[in-house]
C-alpha cells in the first residue's frame, strides 16, 4: 500500500452512502462491479479491519473472507424477511405470537385448521413502514388476501394498542419509545398515523429486546415488541427503521451514527 493509501486508510471506510457528508468516514460508493474500483480504492477496502455499511451485496462476501462489517453479515441477511425472523424466533426460544407460513394452494387449504377469525396477514418478504399487513375478519378478506400474496404469513391477533420499538445499535440501547395505534386502526407504524411517546418502557421489554438482538446476531436493529396479558412478545425487526422517532426526541440520528464509527464503538 502506497504512503498516501495508509494515510487515508486511518479513517472509516464505508461503502454505503449513509454518511457521505461526513470527511472524517471515507465514503467509497457501491459499485456491484468490484473491478470498477481504483486500485487504490480496492487496497483500502481489502486492507480495512472493517467496512461500513458494505451493503447487502458485500456483506455476503466480506462475511466469507473473514472481514467484520457494520452492520454485520446477520443483520442484512435478516431484512425484510418475515420467514427467517420467525424461525430463528421459533428455534432460539424468543417469544413470538403464533405464527406459520403456508405454501402453495393445499397449504393455505389449512389455515382455518389453525387460526380462528380474526388474525393477522402480512407480505412475508419485502414490506416495510406497516405496509402489506392486514387484518383478516372473514372467508372473503382472507380470499382477497391470498389472491395475491405468495407464500402466506399468518399470526395470530393479540388485540393492541401500542407497541414498543427499540433501536439498537452496536451493543446498546439507543432509543426506544412507545407507538400508540391511531384510533380505529390496528397498526401503531408512525407511517400509519401512529404516534410517539417517550414514557420510559418496563426494563422485560428492554431486556427481552437486547436478548433478542445479541442471540440473533444483530447490530443495527429496530425490535418491536408488545405486552399482551402480562406477557412480552418480539413482533419483528426491522433493519431498515424510521428515523422519526430520534428526530421527536431531538437525537441527529447521522451526527450520532458518525460519532459511534469516528470513536470506534461500533
Amino acid at each position: 500500500m502506497t504512503k498516501s493509501a495508509k494515510h487515508i486508510n486511518n479513517r472509516p471506510v464505508a461503502l454505503g452512502a449513509r454518511l457521505k457528508q461526513y470527511p472524517e468516514i471515507l465514503t467509497l460508493g457501491f459499485k456491484p462491479n468490484f473491478a470498477n474500483y481504483s486500485k487504490h480504492e480496492k487496497e483500502l477496502i481489502l486492507n480495512s479491519k472493517k467496512i461500513y455499511f458494505p451493503t447487502a451485496f458485500y456483506a455476503d462476501l466480506f462475511n466469507a473472507m473473514g472481514k467484520n462489517t457494520f452492520p454485520c453479515f446477520h443483520t442484512y441477511k435478516f431484512a425484510q424477511d418475515k420467514i427467517k425472523q420467525t424461525a430463528i424466533f421459533n428455534m432460539l426460544g424468543i417469544p413470538h405470537p403464533k405464527t406459520k407460513v403456508f405454501y402453495g394452494k393445499k397449504q393455505k387449504l389449512e389455515i382455518l385448521n389453525f387460526f380462528d377469525f380474526p388474525f393477522i396477514a402480512k407480505k412475508a418478504r419485502g414490506s416495510a413502514k406497516g405496509n402489506e399487513i392486514y387484518l383478516i375478519n372473514n372467508h372473503e378478506e382472507l380470499a382477497n388476501y391470498l389472491h395475491s400474496k405468495k407464500p402466506a404469513y399468518i399470526q395470530e391477533y393479540l388485540p393492541i394498542k401500542q407497541d414498543m420499538r427499540v433501536v439498537i445499535i452496536g451493543r446498546k440501547i439507543r432509543l426506544a419509545y412507545f407507538r400508540i395505534a391511531a384510533q380505529s386502526e390496528f397498526k401503531t407504524n408512525i407511517s400509519q398515523r401512529g404516534t410517539i411517546d417517550f414514557t420510559p418502557l418496563p426494563q422485560q421489554a428492554l431486556d427481552l429486546a437486547l436478548i433478542t438482538a445479541s442471540k440473533c446476531r444483530w447490530d443495527d436493529v429496530g425490535i418491536d415488541i408488545i405486552e399482551y396479558k402480562q406477557k412480552f412478545y418480539v413482533l419483528e425487526a426491522n433493519m431498515k427503521y424510521g428515523t422519526k422517532g430520534f428526530i421527536q426526541a431531538g437525537i441527529d440520528y447521522k451526527k450520532m451514527l458518525a460519532d459511534l464509527i469516528i470513536k470506534g464503538r461500533i
